[in-house]
């Protein structure tokens, strides 16, 4: 199936060239098909999509007016509460949880037309950045399916990769958004903290939780960010960066790379010159080590939040969760409260960073997906734990609140797609948005296109 862009299905709508009926079975006829290649879905809500995509053709008749998303088929990872249809957070433990409410956001994109097609697969309680799920099954990489997609929310990069679902909403710690996205050659955005409302949603971390788009191209992640905020973003999908102040770290960000992966960083660097962005060199605040102290964070407030199911149902976690909740309780409250003032420290620095530049580029990631199965990475001599060495240029972000955004930049050797990192200051999405798009607009087409003439000739 052709992959339709939010404004394209919207307008196929108005001038009744197709329903949204219509629409919505072919999303739901190429659910079926590749379900069992990607394992990309946990639940498939295909009466409640038909329900609502015939509601909404009755709405088209009555002349009333649309919402932002109207008749636009979207996927929700499974940690996000869907009113009447199981929320099983990956987990066993939760396998057959009803909600009786949805999600505070997949309410407001229910009012904004939206249509559910289901829940997508995704690492047990997202704690995990593999997506591979003892319970569920593993989620494979549409690009290579003895990859991983990365996660935790891999279902929903994988479901928006092969054309499943236009667009999907899913949650981001530590770089559960972004990961995935740039594993799987899509857009992802992690929002500033708070901006979109958590209620309703299986949390880590109060303090870094995120939830935010993933999305085929920068277009549909600016429209699926006015439905969530309120907030217009399509008016800055234009092709102009000139004079945009881009930082460049000259430390850490730099360093213990997968060459292909520096070089394809490097490259989209000159490409943003080529377009008119100044580019600066930046001094990071010193952070190494801030996984520690965010995974103190994460796993204090996550000890919280699980304490029941940690006393009464431990044996039921998957192995590598397991493991992890074991640790919930082992961290005292000084830890704690160190921290959270290291979160203050780190986020003095960056301010600092950004009174220079506007935003700051980093690879999304050290290295390209790995093999499922595989725990390490290995860039050389060096060796790094495969969680610590995906997270490692994200989370830093999620605990001092900065939004970022992953954007494709290359395919390798292997035919992995590679991701490129923006951040800015807080609430600054419209200014990441401009220039995602702009780099979009004048460098991805060809990628573009190679990705789904590989992943939609693979969906049919």
């Amino acid at each position: 199936m052709k992959r339709y862009s939010i404004s394209e299905l919207q307008r196929g709508y108005e001038t009744k060239e197709f329903s949204p009926v219509e629409i919505t079975q072919k999303y739901l006829e190429t659910i079926k098909s590749t379900s069992k290649t990607f394992n990309s879905f946990i639940t498939v809500t295909e009466d409640l999509a038909l329900k609502q995509a015939k509601s909404l053709e009755a709405k088209l008749m009555t002349g009333n007016e649309l919402g932002k998303l109207f008749g636009i088929p979207l996927s929700y990872k499974d940690n996000i509460q869907t009113k009447d249809i199981r929320t099983t957070n990956g987990s066993l433990i939760d396998q057959n949880y009803v909600p009786s409410k949805n999600a505070k956001v997949v309410s407001k994109l229910g009012k904004e037309d939206a249509i559910t097609l289901g829940k997508t697969n995704m690492h047990e309680y997202a704690f995990g950045i593999t997506s591979t799920n003892e319970h569920y099954g593993a989620v494979k990489n549409p690009w290579d399916t003895e990859y991983i997609p990365g996660g935790s929310s891999g279902g929903s990069a994988v479901s928006v990769a092969t054309n499943q679902t236009i667009a999907s909403l899913g949650t981001d710690t530590g770089g559960s958004i972004r990961i995935p996205a740039a594993a799987c050659g899509i857009v992802g955005l992690n929002p500033t903290n708070g901006k979109i409302s958590t209620k309703g949603i299986a949390g880590i971390s109060w303090t870094l939780d995120n939830v935010g788009p993933l999305a085929a191209n920068m277009s549909d992640l600016a429209i699926m960010m006015e439905a969530l905020t309120d907030n217009l973003y399509s008016e800055y999908c234009i092709d102009d960066i000139k004079g945009l102040r881009i930082g460049v770290p000259t430390t850490f960000f730099n360093q213990n790379l997968d060459a292909e992966t520096y070089e394809f960083y490097l490259k989209t660097l000159r490409n943003l010159v080529d377009q008119g962005a100044i580019l600066i060199e930046v001094e990071i605040p010193t952070i190494e080590g801030y996984q520690d102290f965010g995974f103190a964070i994460a796993m204090s407030e996550a000890g919280y939040f699980h304490q029941e199911k940690i006393n009464s149902h431990l044996q039921n976690y998957g192995n590598d969760v397991r493991e992890v909740m074991k640790k919930a309780n082992t961290f005292g409250s000084l830890d704690y409260i160190i921290a959270l003032k290291k979160c203050d420290e780190y986020e003095e620095g960056f301010r600092k960073v950004f009174e220079k530049v506007d935003l700051l580029a980093t690879p999304t990631m050290p290295i390209p997906a790995e093999k499922i199965g595989v725990a390490e990475a290995v860039i050389g001599d060096f060796k790094e734990g495969l969680f610590d060495c995906l997270t490692r240029y994200n989370f830093i972000f999620n605990m001092i609140g900065y939004p970022a955004l992953t954007i494709p930049c290359g395919i390798t050797k292997k035919n992995l797609p590679v991701g490129f990192q923006l951040v800015g200051p807080k609430n600054s999405e419209n200014i990441l948005i401009k220039a995602g798009y702009s780099y979009e607009q004048n460098y991805l087409h060809e990628f573009y296109k190679k990705r789904d003439e590989h992943l939609l000739f693979v969906s049919k």
